[in-house]
């Protein structure tokens, strides 16, 4: 299938010579996944309501400035490419050409609601991200802003003292309550107001009740929901049980649409353009290298992630690097960070290549087992 049917010529476009204030009233107004952003006629890149959100820049500032680059995709391409690509970029939508000439757009959900009946193969188990991290409902914002950025992702479920889910957080809950605080503030001590604003409690801006999936639900029921809601994610917990166990994001769903049975393996890669002296085929080797070390495991899908800290090395920055498995004998990860992205994938390859040796032991230590029972049973 490609996007030819997916993709529309319709969308939201803007000069790259307007205010940021006209962005904002755009996304206020019309709630699109991105808005296009032209110079001279010409495409130049996009703009999201996330980083207009997490910007500091003034609302008379030019749209030029927070313009970022999207991958540009082909009307013809294949949904299962552009899916790959919109997942490594983090986009939510990408520009459509044909031949030279900007056509329209594609965006995540367009992709989903296109395919939402062949998902109905997969349950919410198969797919779904269980290394999650959480909050309590006593944790500051300036901790989950911490942690947020510490794990490159975007919520954090909020638990209660006795470790249930009463709540959810995300950076728009943040960046949205801290505009209006400081928006209220005409006078006094900047600093002292952004601190006061870190030391709030996530209870007084979690949203509650979340909503939930468990992990048997299939994940077509799960989409619809998102779907039909505008949600990014859904909680997964069990049956009748208040604990967490894992989320699934569109994200998740669309990583999922770029599973195939290729001969080699298939490695989806998150923020690819923070490669350096490592390419996308020398990851895939050496996680097929790994992957071969315990042949009953046959991995069906490895998802490489790198994020990028503030602190450097002569340059270099501080990667952290997580890798994920997922195997006919369930999922596998390694983590580790290094100065650039090679030496934070080796740190990680070698953490997961020691949990995959470990899950070996395990297995013929049960085989073992095994065996003995049936000799006693013999005897």
């Amino acid at each position: 299938m490609d996007i030819a049917d997916i993709a529309t010529p319709e969308y939201v476009e803007i000069d790259a010579d307007k205010r940021l204030s006209k962005v904002r009233s755009i996304f206020e107004r019309e709630n699109p996944k991105g808005i296009v952003v032209t110079e001279d006629g010409e495409y130049a890149g996009i703009i999201n309501q996330k980083q207009l959100l997490q910007s500091h820049i003034q609302d008379d500032a030019k749209v030029r400035g927070m313009i970022r680059s999207a991958p540009r995709v082909n009307r013809r391409d294949d949904v299962r490419e552009v899916a790959r690509v919109l997942v490594e970029s983090g986009a939510k939508l990408a520009p459509v050409f044909e031949g030279d000439n900007l056509w329209g757009v594609v965006t995540e959900d367009a992709i989903l609601e296109a395919v939402l009946e062949n998902l109905d193969a997969l349950d919410v188990s198969e797919i779904y991200t269980d290394d999650i991290v959480t909050v309590t409902t006593d944790t500051s914002i300036g901790t989950v802003i911490n942690r947020l950025r510490e794990h490159g992702v975007s919520r954090l479920p909020v638990l209660d003292d006795y470790g249930q889910l009463t709540g959810m957080v995300t950076t728009h809950d943040i960046a949205d309550f801290a505009v209006r605080n400081m928006e209220r503030q005409q006078k006094g001590d900047r600093s002292g107001d952004i601190d006061r604003i870190l030391d709030i409690r996530v209870y007084d801006i979690m949203n509650s009740p979340v909503e939930t999936t468990t992990p048997t639900e299939s994940v077509r029921d799960a989409v619809t929901r998102m779907l039909d809601n505008d949600y990014a994610g859904l909680v997964v917990t069990p049956e009748d049980d208040g604990t967490v166990v894992g989320i699934i994001t569109k994200t998740d769903v669309m990583r999922a649409l770029t599973f195939t049975e290729e001969e080699h393996l298939d490695v989806q890669i998150t923020n690819i353009t923070l490669l350096d002296a490592i390419t996308r085929d020398e990851i895939r080797q050496r996680i097929e290298g790994v992957s071969e070390k315990y042949q009953k495991m046959h991995v069906q899908h490895a998802h490489v992630r790198f994020h990028k800290h503030k602190e450097r090395l002569r340059g270099t920055p501080l990667i952290q690097c997580q890798i994920r498995l997922r195997t006919n004998r369930g999922q596998v990860a390694g983590s580790g960070e290094g100065y650039g992205a090679d030496a934070a994938f080796g740190v990680a390859i070698d953490k997961l290549e020691r949990r995959v040796l470990e899950l070996k032991g395990v297995q013929a230590d049960e085989e073992y087992r095994g065996q003995l029972l049936r000799k006693l049973g013999e005897l």
